[in-house]
């Protein structure tokens, strides 16, 4: 598409805010909310015709989704008897899915080849957050759902969107691999510690099911996603595709013994929840691999770009199911919110960032610490609030959070881009 093209679809976007604007002040509400989405999608669409902003497209599309939620908010509460919030866990698990697929056990050699980077960042994360969280919660006296939802998003892994980030920042993107992979995959133990130590006073915390929650909405697809690309890529030697498909039915078998102990259920149950969880994580990636492989015949680029389009629908229909569902709470708190949002998602950069200078790492580490401290899965906390059926209220931060973070995170990232590293930077202080 030529750059006139997107050209008018900017020129339209702003014809279309100023015709808001018009609109709302003859109090037609309805025409209002139609404006201001279709504004925002010109928007998303004309800033792909530049490079230097091309990266806040996905950004401008989550926008137009959280003003569809808050001016037309029954179309994503209810469609007739069924619940649209029903679908946040299976989106959650297709996103989770898809970052699994992209993975093995080779992303996991970052811990050997570079120790101290993955250590900082990962135990940064998980001590900078919850407790920037909880102070926040305390100073600005929310409600304590809304409290308890500002520091579930701070107990949370690090998302994709970190490393997607760190990419467009030309940091070490092994390096956020690595670190987002371990941070989700140690979620199910430091999570539900973190959110029952710091949030136990906002809200009741169920530790076990909590970890069993976790299991369910991240662990299992992603390993259902390593499953998945074992067989689709023929790139994974016998002896480790043994090891490999061997540890994740014991994750499954281990799995199914936190789910008896919360159900408080007999052996009866036990196997029919293993056999149920090894068809659908286990043997359905599998097959499913094995028939796409001979479909695709080796070519995964499309599979992979629709795993993304995917992984994008899916979040941002997420956001909206939130913004939906609380979408009263959010009207009342919305302004300091979204105030307490952005100084908790800008202190973990700050706070991520300096602290990797401080132990001495490398620029280009320390670029990728700050993105993968400051940003959360959102997801996640989001599923989480569900789970404890407090989706409007404690799911309101996580929701509010993710949209932020991918325009902070955008600004940040082409902001470093134009100031690459240079390969022979000398580290400025010793290691402490």
């Amino acid at each position: 598409m030529k750059k006139a093209y997107y050209n008018y679809f900017l020129i339209g976007s702003a014809v279309l805010l100023r015709a808001s604007g018009i609109t709302y002040l003859s109090c037609s509400v309805t025409m209002t909310g139609i404006l201001l989405i279709l504004s925002c999608i010109g928007l998303a669409t004309g800033v792909r015709g530049y490079q230097k902003l091309k990266g806040f497209s996905y950004t401008l599309w989550i926008f137009a989704a959280v003003t569809a939620a808050m001016f037309f908010p029954k179309y994503f509460v209810s469609i007739g008897n069924f619940q649209v919030k029903a679908l946040m866990v299976p989106l959650l698990q297709i996103i989770m899915f898809g970052m699994g697929s992209q993975l093995s056990f080779a992303d996991f050699a970052g811990v050997i080849k570079m120790p101290k980077g993955v250590i900082v960042g990962v135990v940064s994360h998980y001590i900078i957050m919850p407790l920037v969280g909880f102070m926040i919660s305390r100073i600005f006296n929310f409600p304590p759902e809304i409290a308890a939802g500002i520091i579930l998003i701070g107990c949370v892994p690090s998302g994709l969107a970190s490393n997607v980030m760190s990419f467009l920042a030309r940091a070490n993107l092994a390096l956020a691999v690595t670190v987002g992979a371990i941070s989700t995959l140690l979620s199910p133990f430091v999570t539900p510690s973190l959110m029952k130590w710091l949030g136990g006073q906002y809200i009741e915390v169920n530790f076990w099911s909590m970890m069993l929650d976790i299991l369910n909405m991240i662990i299992f697809p992603i390993v259902a996603g390593f499953v998945f690309n074992i067989f689709v890529r023929r790139e994974t030697g016998l002896k480790s595709k043994i090891i490999q498909l061997t540890s994740y039915v014991v994750i499954v078998l281990l799995t199914t013994l936190i789910f008896i102990k919360v159900k408080d259920a007999g052996v009866r149950e036990f196997v029919i929840q293993f056999s149920k969880s090894m068809a659908w994580f286990f043997f359905l990636p599998m097959i499913g691999a094995l028939l796409l492989r001979e479909y695709l015949k080796g070519e995964t680029k499309f599979m992979e770009k629709m795993l993304s389009l995917v992984s994008m629908v899916g979040i941002a229909l997420i956001i909206c199911i939130i913004v939906a569902s609380g979408r009263d709470n959010l009207l009342k708190v919305g302004g300091l919110l979204i105030l307490t949002s952005l100084l908790h998602n800008l202190t973990g950069y700050s706070l991520g960032y300096s602290f990797s200078w401080l132990v001495g790492l490398p620029e280009r580490d320390r670029r990728t610490i700050a993105f993968e401290v400051g940003m959360q899965n959102g997801g996640l906390a989001s599923g989480l609030a569900l789970m404890m059926g407090k989706v409007a209220t404690v799911g309101l931060a996580p929701a509010i959070f993710g949209s932020l973070m991918n325009v902070t995170g955008s600004v940040l990232a082409n902001w470093w881009r134009e100031r690459p590293v240079k390969d022979d930077e000398k580290v400025e202080l010793p290691v402490v």
